[in-house]
């Protein structure tokens, strides 16, 4: 924990006790490592979107705990990292004043993660920015890159860059499954930043470019007080598939569970979310494990092939039954964070940024747990071959299924 005590600075330079401090060696004055280096997490943490927030923080959390574990960062003298937590809250005027507090309570800040939704991070970014901070995000808006700023990285496939790829993927599986390619979608989405980024490109080319007609095309501010009307008009439209970008828990229950009482449930429309909220722990539960079954997620990562280790070891540290997207990309952060200290040598946030820019790590480190093994941004700050991951849920569990790097199940498709 930080303190407003103030040591003398004769005290100082015998102690070499706090950042900044000093030790006088041959007769010389060299500075000492700092005792603790303080990072960020800022994402949801209250209101409907908590969830996702507080499955970062536990990703986070055993990040640091591992970190300092093994010995901090050692380059600064086995310096630990300390986390410090704020909580964007349920809109992006709460995202900004917590940015803001975060920034103006912690001059010694040298990065951080979040802030979940894209709406939320598009927000606290404008902070961060000016503070030159550099954050580390998994959300997904193009918009968060297309600034022109120099202290954002983003570990996500953009939107448009999932839309690319999702779709022929969807079609794809389809066309494996049933001997033909589908013809038709329908979707309902909900309009915060992402979802909206990620249908740009979608209306614009990628179905016309997939031979699909969209024949059912749905837009609500979450939350969703009742599905009824967007779902008739989903079967009223009779789609092969059904896209569903949408960001909260509850609004998918209501769409999933309407679906089904309208006949269109697992076992007679394919569908495909987006966001690694729908790979939590408790959707199963919260939807039903027949409703839920074979729906599809569109996520920036999960931790599927060769990656038992660290899955193993966050279910004994916090009792979820697995590792989902949220809690492995802020584990990933965190870990990418402690190696540019460890390059930068110092508690320097410019420094930090500099290193974050040119860094550039294949099948080590952090990298071995980015789907293409490779850790290096571009100058906009996106992650270089950023993998789209699609994980799909089979008998209660939500498994990975593509890419092939990260596979461990094959896809299923309805019946009927």
């Amino acid at each position: 924990m930080t303190t407003s005590n103030r040591i003398p600075r004769r005290t100082a330079l015998k102690l070499g006790a706090a950042t900044g401090a000093a030790a006088v060696v041959g007769g010389r004055v060299r500075a000492q490592a700092p005792k603790t280096v303080k990072v960020a997490v800022l994402s949801p943490m209250t209101g409907p979107w908590a969830r996702p927030g507080q499955m970062s923080l536990s990703g986070a959390q055993m990040a640091i705990a591992e970190i300092n574990e093994s010995g901090g960062i050692k380059s600064m003298g086995g310096a630990k990292m300390e986390l410090i937590v704020y909580d964007a809250g349920d809109s992006t005027e709460k995202a900004t004043d917590a940015a803001k507090r975060m920034v103006a309570q912690n001059p010694d800040l040298v990065g951080g993660s979040g802030a979940w939704l894209s709406s939320f991070t598009l927000a606290v970014t404008e902070v961060t920015e000016r503070a030159e901070i550099p954050w580390l995000t998994l959300s997904y808006s193009d918009a968060i890159t297309d600034r022109g700023f120099r202290y954002i990285f983003q570990m996500s496939p953009t939107a448009d860059q999932q839309a690319l790829i999702a779709i022929p993927v969807y079609v794809d599986i389809a066309k494996q499954a049933t001997g033909k390619a589908p013809t038709t979608i329908a979707i309902v989405a909900d309009n915060t930043a992402s979802e909206v980024s990620f249908l740009k490109p979608v209306r614009a080319f990628a179905l016309k470019d997939n031979n699909l007609t969209l024949v059912a095309d749905e837009t609500f501010t979450p939350p969703l007080s009742d599905a009824t009307s967007i779902v008739q008009h989903v079967r009223g439209g009779r789609p092969q598939l059904l896209l569903l970008p949408m960001s909260t828990i509850g609004d998918m229950k209501l769409v999933l569970d309407k679906c089904n009482e309208y006949h269109l449930g697992a076992d007679q429309l394919p569908k495909m979310g987006m966001g690694g909220q729908l790979g939590a722990p408790e959707l199963a539960q919260t939807i039903g494990v027949n409703i839920i079954q074979g729906c599809m997620v569109l996520v920036a990562n999960w931790p599927g092939k060769g990656q038992d280790e660290v899955n193993r070891r966050f279910i004994e540290r916090t009792k979820e039954p697995w590792l989902n997207q949220d809690a492995f990309m802020t584990y990933i952060d965190m870990m990418i964070l402690k190696e540019a200290l460890e390059r930068a040598g110092v508690a320097d946030r410019r420094k930090v940024a500099e290193v974050l820019r040119n860094i550039d790590l294949k099948d080590e480190g952090p990298a071995k747990f980015i789907p293409s093994r490779h850790l290096k941004f571009d100058p906009k700050g996106r992650l270089v071959d950023a993998q789209l991951v699609i994980i799909q849920w089979q008998n209660g569990v939500p498994k990975p299924i593509y890419p092939a790097s990260v596979a461990t199940a094959t896809p299923i498709w309805p019946k009927a």
